[in-house]
């Protein structure tokens, strides 16, 4: 996917002014509350008409105010994942994920139904009412049915802030599976840094109606990780838990890691781990409470705001620390010394189940 916005757009109270092009297939739309995400990508769908500038998607245009188009929203072939399903209660799941099918043109009907429904894992749902599911199927139904509508651009707006965090990280999943296996590209809007990072190739920074930058979601994290009051979110795969002494050992390619005994019924899954919940040592501490304590080789260093992140090779794994200033100069923290990192066994907190970081 190839898409320039160069578009102008002014209410009452805000103002909307953008202009950028971005290539690629997984492209995120990052910003707080009030930034312009929405408005953008209501432009963008047809739904909001810009006051000037043009849209151009893969080379066609969809809105030019210099060359009078603006394509209706049903020609544009853009389909909307909203954080509310909008599923049709009357309708049964079969004929909600059929409706945008029937509506979609003959000659771009090239995904088949049955294929679908079986990636979506939706197939003991199909004669259910829209009303009989739960939040994380009736996200999938809708998924599924912007899916076979065919589009050329899916756009998820805010498709996961309605959902706990239980369900959030069991429809990410699905959520890739679609685009990858449908070759559908997609711009997913959300405000929360790690569905950036495991949603998105590409982001668009927006702050008060203006994109503010171009980057990814692991940059982003750690440009952001000095203002935020939970810093950086390390992302861990972890398996083949057993338990041990009261508590859960786990395998990290970085080393065994024990977690507090609350994650007995997790064999494998996705774990994140705040930057903050690090401590660091230049010599091997001779006691301590934390229950993981990892040699480590400083891959490097990054400035944040105030915080300065370090970045650290433990085995074959990669976490970032967060620490003062003061701290590198006192500890002489520099790439390629050998550090103790150690980390509480009840500084992790379970994302997914069994759930893959891209």
């Amino acid at each position: 996917m190839q898409l320039s916005m160069a578009v102008h757009k002014s209410f009452d109270t805000f103002t909307i002014s953008t202009d950028f092009s971005v290539t690629g297939d997984c492209v995120g739309v990052f910003g707080v509350s009030g930034s312009g995400k929405s408005t953008l990508v209501s432009m963008l769908a047809g739904l909001v008409k810009p006051d000037s500038g043009e849209i151009v998607l893969d080379g066609d245009y969809l809105f030019s105010s210099a060359k009078k188009i603006n394509l209706r929203p049903e020609k544009r072939r853009i389909a909307m994942v909203f954080q509310q399903h909008g599923l049709f209660p009357h309708l049964n799941v079969r004929n909600n994920l059929l409706y945008g099918y029937k509506r979609c043109p003959a000659e771009f009907r090239t995904i088949n139904f049955d294929t679908l429904v079986a990636v979506l894992k939706l197939d003991e749902l199909l004669h259910r009412g829209a009303n009989n599911l739960s939040g994380g199927e009736k996200q999938r139904v809708a998924l599924g049915r912007a899916i076979l509508a065919n589009p050329r651009l899916l756009l998820m707006d805010e498709p996961l802030s309605a959902l706990d965090d239980t369900l959030r990280f069991q429809i990410i999943p699905y959520l890739r599976s679609v685009s990858e296996q449908f070759g559908i590209p997609y711009l997913f809007i959300s405000h929360s840094l790690v569905e950036m990072r495991l949603m998105t190739d590409t982001v668009l920074a927006f702050d008060k109606g203006t994109m503010i930058g171009q980057t990814t979601g692991e940059q982003l994290a750690r440009i952001r990780m000095g203002q935020s009051q939970i810093g950086y979110i390390n992302l861990l795969e972890l398996d083949s838990m057993t338990e041990r002494a009261g508590m859960c050992a786990y395998h990290w390619k970085g080393g065994e890691l024990l977690l507090s005994a609350g994650n007995r019924d997790t064999i494998s899954g996705l774990f994140e781990l705040s930057s903050k919940d690090i401590m660091l040592f230049k010599k091997h501490p001779e006691a301590i409470s934390a229950r993981n304590l990892l040699h480590c080789t400083v891959a490097g260093l990054f400035e944040s705001a105030s915080k300065i992140g370090v970045e650290l090779k433990c085995g074959d794994g990669m976490l970032v620390a967060e620490i003062v200033p003061e701290a590198v100069r006192e500890l002489e923290i520099e790439k390629d010394c050998l550090v103790y990192a150690a980390i509480k066994a009840s500084a992790f907190r379970r994302l997914a189940a069994g759930m893959s970081h891209k």
